[in-house]
């Protein structure tokens, strides 16, 4: 039994290429699941879907978002980020003033997978 329940808990990465990640990164919410979070480099062909979120995180540690605010209005934040192991987490400047963690799941150059 105890083999059962190690398979059910969530995977993190523990080492994440930060070369990967420092791109502008769209939501695919097409494929995101219960768990998980799914986003597809910008240049990366998505069916249209209104109020997309994006991120984008740069070399530098600078990082930018963008999404759909209050009624309807686009919406960006900029700020800092960095990586704590397997966790991107978006610190100062971060939407609505508070530091955010994303710990990621899986991460390759055609897709980045957050878990929830």
């Amino acid at each position: 039994m105890r083999a059962r329940a190690a398979a059910l808990e969530p995977i993190v990465m523990t080492e994440v290429p930060r070369e990967l990640l420092e791109r502008r990164w769209v939501h695919a919410h097409e494929e995101d699941t219960d768990d998980e979070m799914v986003f597809r480099p910008a240049e990366h062909p998505l069916p249209p879907s209104r109020g997309r979120t994006s991120f984008e995180l740069r070399p530098d540690g600078s990082f930018s978002e963008a999404g759909l605010g209050a009624a309807d209005v686009p919406d960006e934040a900029e700020g800092t980020w960095r990586l704590d192991g397997g966790t991107i987490v978006l610190g100062e400047g971060a939407p609505g003033g508070a530091p955010r963690a994303m710990p990621v799941a899986s991460l390759d150059e055609h897709r980045l997978v957050i878990r929830r």
